[in-house]
């Protein structure tokens, strides 16, 4: 009886043995934070600090803080001047500063990033700094987009949280073929292009429309890109019949703006408080908003009257002549030659005007018309072997963009 007693003592300090062992096997370990690496260095090496250059801050008076003196800080500037001149840093730019994690807490390595994507390094570790340029990793990741506006083009686009800035080359890639002023809710568009991406993960906006339509006025307006000229390079837009879409006219000489007054014979004049001929139409914008020519020309006249304000008046040919009226502004003098879309002044409202925009005014044989109304010329369309590589190498893109219009 007595040796069975110490058999279940043996046993069960056995068992207590193994609960302990697995006690310690079965141990949660979690698993370590990966480290941040950043412009090639590992944050986990330094003692590092992140700031943004504020009013009064100069590369002198940051490298000062480090211990670092007036003469060494001399030596610096000239001998890294031809890489990197450290008086074109901005404010609200970002720099960084890795330093050892000893208690001397020396510099080494200072960082300045002009951008999202570019960056400046100046290595400190020897006697004779040496600075480089270096540029973050890019990727591009294709996307096609599609439905209906839900208000203006850059709130559709924001919404979807896409690049605003490709409102823009939008604007510019159908300016020739679409008033953006007229498009409304409801109408249909499809887009293919491409999102740029710094080290895989950081969005940094869009580029290269490789195909887009637009629903204009019960009409869809295709645009693809193609290069006639391979030799030159030079990329245009075209339908899907190959008709360019850069006409000779903008549509409108300002981008993003309404329409606050039309092209008409009678009209009661807001000032002077009169019926009278409208014979331009009014684009509403705010102060200092940029006008462009809406066609290549020589500028005719400029000056001030009592009416129009600050006025430009553009000779394109000797056909068709265009004037801007009521500017805060005059960026151009007589006899200069401007190029389409070229900004040639201000919004504003001087002369006899209730609040700022534009009053935009076509001649045509000598005769005010309206422009809004007019069959303006158009550039000439491919033919022979690039309207045949043109209409292959868009097929798929346009069976891609119909898809999109029929969901």
């Amino acid at each position: 009886m007595k040796r069975i007693g110490v058999i279940i003592l043996v046993l069960l300090s056995i068992l207590s043995c193994d609960k302990k062992a697995d006690k310690v096997e079965t141990k949660i370990v979690k698993p370590k934070k990966a480290d941040k690496v950043e412009f090639g260095f590992n944050y986990a090496d330094y003692n590092v600090i992140k700031d943004t250059i504020k009013k009064g801050d100069t590369f002198g008076t940051i490298i000062q803080s480090q211990n670092i003196g007036d003469q060494k800080i001399f030596d610096i500037v000239n001998n890294v001047r031809d890489t990197f001149n450290v008086r074109t840093m901005r404010y609200h730019k970002v720099y960084t500063l890795f330093r050892t994690k000893d208690k001397t807490n020396k510099l080494q390595y200072f960082v300045y990033q002009p951008d999202a994507l570019n960056y400046y390094v100046i290595d400190l570790r020897d006697s004779i700094p040496v600075a480089y340029k270096k540029t973050k990793p890019v990727t591009y990741k294709r996307k096609v987009l599609g439905g209906v506006l839900k208000g203006s083009l850059s709130e559709t686009l924001g919404n979807q949280k896409v690049d605003v800035g490709l409102a823009s080359q939008i604007t510019k890639i159908f300016a020739w073929s679409v008033d953006f002023f007229k498009l409304k809710k409801g109408d249909r568009y499809g887009l293919i292009f491409n999102e740029r991406f710094i080290n895989d993960t950081v969005y940094d906006g869009a580029e290269d429309i490789e195909a887009a339509f637009f629903e204009y006025k019960g009409k869809i307006v295709y645009a693809f890109p193609f290069i006639q000229d391979t030799a030159s390079g030079k990329v245009a837009y075209y339908d899907e019949d190959g008709k360019t879409l850069r006409n000779f006219f903008l549509k409108t000489p300002i981008k993003f703006s309404r329409i606050s007054s039309r092209f008409t014979s009678n009209r009661f004049h807001p000032v002077q408080k009169t019926w009278k001929a409208h014979k331009g139409t009014d684009y509403a914008a705010p102060s200092g908003t940029p006008i462009s020519s809406t066609a290549s020309g020589v500028i005719e006249r400029t000056g001030y009257t009592a009416g129009n304000g600050n006025y430009v008046k553009v000779k394109h040919n000797g056909t068709y002549s265009t004037q801007y009226l009521h500017m805060s502004r005059i960026l151009v003098r007589k006899g200069q030659q401007v190029s389409q879309g070229q900004t040639i002044g201000l919004v504003g409202s001087t002369g006899l005007a209730t609040g700022p925009h534009v009053c935009y005014r076509f001649w045509k044989n000598g005769v005010q018309v309206d422009a809004l109304k007019l069959n303006l010329p158009s550039g000439e369309p491919m033919v022979g072997k690039n309207k045949e590589r043109f209409l292959r190498e868009i097929e798929p893109l346009k069976r891609e963009l119909d898809s999109i219009g029929n969901l």
